[in-house]
């Protein structure tokens, strides 16, 4: 499947040209924007695998976007100035391009961004393997000094709220300290999910996925809902073998 990406930059002749250069890798240019405010509703409408995306533009630069939406796809930023590339690296970029980009460094950064939704991949075919020994999926609570113990292969969805990770069963919602990461690296062999910084959830408890105004979310089987971002759609979709 042809890497999906979407070009941002305000001046025209640039986004033709690393149009041109990308569908020359491979990649498809699934669309264009001049701002960030227009990067982030193509983003909604067309949830690429990757924004090649430039610093410096009128109203909400590249930057500030990445800052302040952290559920972007995985970013690679194109930019004329060298002095942001520490900036751009601590909002995770993938890669830093100096224009005129090069052929080279762009092919570079297409194979980083193709290792990294390959990784992701992999993430999902671990999710899905064969269940292992309950002792691995028991989740333990404690509750007004009663210590009860859960097999997550009964549950459908963890969640994060404050410092505490919370999920429900026999109709009550439980608290434990065990972090939803912990729970992620743990749970994935057992059907589970991250599908959301916030949100973990079974696989096969999935009824529905459905996207409004941009916004992703999966109906479970008992009922509850979980946001996905836009950065896992592709991850939860592969799963779901849409």
């Amino acid at each position: 499947m042809a890497l999906r990406a979407l070009v941002v930059d305000d001046e025209a002749p640039a986004r033709r040209r690393l149009r041109r250069q990308l569908e020359e890798l491979g990649v498809e240019v699934v669309g264009e924007a001049e701002d960030g405010e227009q990067a982030l509703n193509q983003a909604r409408a067309v949830s690429p695998d990757v924004l090649f995306l430039d610093v410096r533009m009128p109203g909400l630069d590249g930057l500030t976007l990445a800052q302040r939406h952290a559920d972007l796809p995985p970013v690679v930023f194109c930019t004329a100035y060298d002095e942001f590339a520490v900036k751009a690296f601590e909002v995770n970029a993938v890669d830093y391009l100096l224009k005129p980009v090069r052929a080279e460094r762009l092919a570079a950064a297409v194979e980083k961004v193709r290792a990294k939704q390959g990784a992701a991949r992999e993430r999902v075919a671990r999710a899905l393997e064969a269940v292992a020994p309950a002792q691995a999926t028991r989740v333990v609570a404690s509750t007004r000094g009663t210590v009860r113990f859960f097999d997550a292969r009964q549950l459908t969805r963890f969640w994060s709220s404050d410092k505490y990770t919370v999920f429900v069963a026999e109709g009550e919602e439980h608290l434990i300290e065990e972090s939803l990461s912990t729970l992620e690296e743990r749970l994935a062999p057992h059907g589970f999910l991250r599908v959301h910084r916030a949100e973990l959830i079974r696989l096969d408890a999935v009824k529905s996925l459905s996207t409004a105004d941009g916004m992703h979310e999966v109906k479970l089987a008992d009922g509850q809902v979980a946001k996905v971002s836009r950065r896992s759609v592709g991850a939860v979709k592969a799963a779901l073998g849409l």
